[in-house]
């Protein structure tokens, strides 16, 4: 199977899934921004996200003006986020919660829209 095939099929169901548990519980996302200010959690979460950016970045790095970029943008976002929260933690939380705050509907929705784009492109429902 391709990378990119492959990669679009696991970011698309991440995302679509994602998307469903925070729309049928959204004290979730208090309870993630409220287990940022744990520090182990805060350690563990930075160390996760910056293994699955390199992976996919060492797997995928495509600068293709296609949809393959979605994913190696995924990949970079995934990286610097993981950085960025274990370098400067709580300057990292603080714009995270600023972001989530102002912005949390249209987040949820380009979620879904990217995660069933990256569907449509794995498994070819609407040709394109």
């Amino acid at each position: 199977m391709d990378t990119s095939i492959f990669l679009a099929k696991f970011w698309g169901w991440y995302l679509i899934i994602f998307f469903l548990i925070l729309t049928f519980n959204p004290k979730r996302i208090k309870q993630i921004f409220s287990d940022l200010k744990d520090e182990k959690f805060l350690i563990i979460s930075s160390f996760i996200a910056i293994i699955i950016g390199l992976l996919n970045i060492l797997f995928h790095n495509v600068w293709q003006p296609n949809w393959k970029f979605i994913i190696t943008l995924i990949g970079w976002l995934s990286l610097l986020i993981g950085l960025s929260l274990f370098t400067f933690p709580k300057r990292t939380v603080t714009i995270l919660e600023f972001i989530n705050i102002k912005l949390v509907q249209l987040i949820y929705i380009l979620l879904c829209m990217i995660g069933l784009f990256l569907l449509n492109m794995a498994y070819k429902i609407i040709p394109m």
